[in-house]
């Protein structure tokens, strides 16, 4: 079983998919770790580069290299990705369980953090407040973006502002997956 995180930024993807896995018994991947690593650069230097659907497209051939990379189970916490078209073929297998993390935009708000250009991440809640409606509106409408695009094949899970570890376990139990002994 291959579980697929989806979501908007800072929702929570890599700390629930990591609290998953554990409980699992699964490997853990981040999609931005295996970018950074194929490549051999930082994000901001990923982005910086190419079109979105460019992009993208290498986004979803290291996905699928890690979907194919081994028989073991695994979950993975993917950037949000605009171009789905590139892993359409996988998406429906019985072996994938795609769900996308959804949460209020306040609560994203709440837990929004920084990169610098080295992928260092940090916290500013003094910057992060002084421009929160630019934030927020930067979140719904990357809610709504992101939404019509993963409706088409996601479950959705509605994070009601939980923490990471009532979430994974609500996410456990909603799917019926089994934890390992």
């Amino acid at each position: 079983m291959n579980i697929l995180l989806f979501g908007v930024s800072n929702v929570g993807k890599s700390t629930v998919g990591k609290i998953i896995a554990n409980s699992l018994g699964y490997d853990f991947y981040d999609l931005d770790d295996e970018v950074k690593n194929a490549y051999g650069i930082t994000l901001e230097e990923f982005v910086n580069t190419g079109t979105l659907k460019e992009r993208d497209y290498k986004r979803c051939c290291i996905l699928k290299d890690l979907l194919c990379k081994s028989s073991f189970s695994k979950v993975i916490a993917v950037t949000p990705l605009s171009n789905i078209e590139f892993i359409s073929d996988m998406l429906g297998t019985d072996n994938i369980l795609s769900i996308e993390l959804q949460d209020s935009p306040e609560n994203i708000f709440d837990r929004l953090v920084f990169s610098d250009e080295n992928d260092i991440i940090y916290k500013d809640d003094e910057y992060k407040n002084k421009h929160k409606d630019y934030y927020m509106e930067d979140i719904i409408e990357d809610q709504k973006w992101y939404g019509n695009i993963y409706s088409s094949f996601c479950q959705p899970f509605d994070m009601k502002g939980n923490s990471p570890e009532d979430s994974s376990n609500r996410i456990i139990s909603e799917f019926n997956l089994e934890t390992k002994e």
